[in-house]
């Protein structure tokens, strides 16, 4: 089976919205890595010029290759991707190898089966 990982980074208000639209496309599930900060083009100044940076998540999952382009424009609909600069970014990530989800992908392909 091949596989790829779907980064993505998104103000933390919107990732259970961004979860669950994942899953409804064919995901089996993610990883989450709370209170992550980056920066943007411009640097957003508040009080006293010191700079704010709004916490993120970063939201890994790891889709079988198939499915990866629906749970991607599911993703980027959810997360409101493309609207503005500051929404937040997916990636896909090619994976060489992976272990541990056979179960996962068996089930889910009972659910939804998978398209060519």
């Amino acid at each position: 089976m091949e596989f790829k990982l779907l980064m993505v980074f998104v103000d933390e208000d919107k990732t259970d919205k961004v979860l669950d639209a994942s899953r409804e496309a064919g995901a089996t599930g993610a990883t989450i890595i709370t209170n992550a900060r980056g920066q943007g083009l411009k640097k957003t100044l508040g009080i006293f010029g010191l700079e704010i940076l709004n916490p993120r998540d970063v939201l890994l999952i790891l889709v079988e290759a198939r499915r990866v382009k629906p749970v991607l424009a599911a993703v980027r609909k959810a997360g409101k991707l493309d609207e503005s600069l500051s929404t937040g970014i997916a990636l896909v990530i090619d994976v060489d190898q992976a272990v541990g989800l056979s179960d996962h992908v068996k089930s889910l392909a009972q659910k939804i089966p998978p398209q060519a």
